[in-house]
């Protein structure tokens, strides 16, 4: 299956597409695994994770493996620079640590209401989370996000879906997107893509996001619960993103609808 995507993978575009955003009601939504600031050099330089979310201009944005892995986790990311010069400033974790992020999960929004933040461990073999955020909008809107970065295992990644599904139903409805790394390039019966159908329907179509300097799998998702919230996803293909981290960005238009008047 990994032989059939490399043998139809396409042309790669010069420059990143740039997403068109309609109105006050429209956010530009991305995920980003950031590959601890190790880019295809094999140099840590954070610093251009931080330039290519700039070029990406997004409102909202997971972030993956933003925190070093063993020991005490550290987060190795300018959150200081991001603010600055992006604007972006990420949830509030319900418990401080020298770590960016939950498993090195992060969501990082624009000037934005939060209304509630959660935390959850992920089954498997590998220690895996996701990060749960409610977003109040301007004009009554609400916007549910959940990050998350799925295990290596496909049996591990089947269970992580499942447990995902069933965090939504555990809370009250309100539109979401769920986004992250899902690791999951494949399609047919054994696909852990096949758990998240019943609660987002139809998947947008995969945009090839690894390996960054030649992608050929879509191992990186942005996925909704209702049907116009998100537009088509895109790879975010620049230069420079092709050489600060291992995976390309993905991102997408997001536009809300309006709340529903009693």
């Amino acid at each position: 299956m990994i032989l059939t995507a490399w043998k139809n993978r396409k042309s790669r575009p010069i420059i990143a597409p740039a997403l068109p955003r309609v109105g006050e009601e429209q956010l530009i939504v991305a995920s980003y695994n950031t590959h601890k600031g190790v880019g295809g050099d094999r140099r840590r330089d954070p610093n251009r994770i931080v330039d290519v979310i700039a070029e990406i201009g997004p409102d909202i944005i997971a972030l993956q493996e933003v925190d070093t892995r063993f020991g005490e986790r550290k987060g190795l990311l300018n959150l200081a620079r991001l603010e600055q010069e992006c604007g972006l400033t990420p949830v509030p974790l319900n418990r401080a640590t020298a770590a960016h992020g939950w498993h090195g999960n992060i969501v990082l929004v624009k000037k934005r209401m939060i209304s509630a933040v959660h935390e959850f461990h992920l089954p498997g073999l590998e220690p895996r989370g996701a990060l749960m955020t409610d977003i109040d909008l301007e004009g009554g809107r609400s916007l549910r996000i959940i990050a998350a970065h799925l295990g290596l295992l496909g049996r591990s990644r089947l269970i992580q879906a499942r447990r995902l599904i069933a965090i939504m139903a555990e809370h009250a409805s309100r539109p979401t997107v769920l986004m992250g790394d899902f690791n999951e390039w494949r399609l047919g019966s054994k696909s852990a893509l096949n758990a998240f159908r019943d609660a987002f329907g139809h998947l947008p179509q995969p945009a090839p996001s690894f390996p960054a300097r030649l992608p050929f799998l879509a191992l990186d998702r942005i996925i909704a619960d209702r049907p116009g919230l998100v537009s088509d996803v895109v790879v975010h293909d620049s230069p420079l993103a092709r050489v600060a981290s291992d995976h390309l960005p993905i991102k997408a238009a997001l536009t809300l609808p309006s709340p529903v008047s009693v």
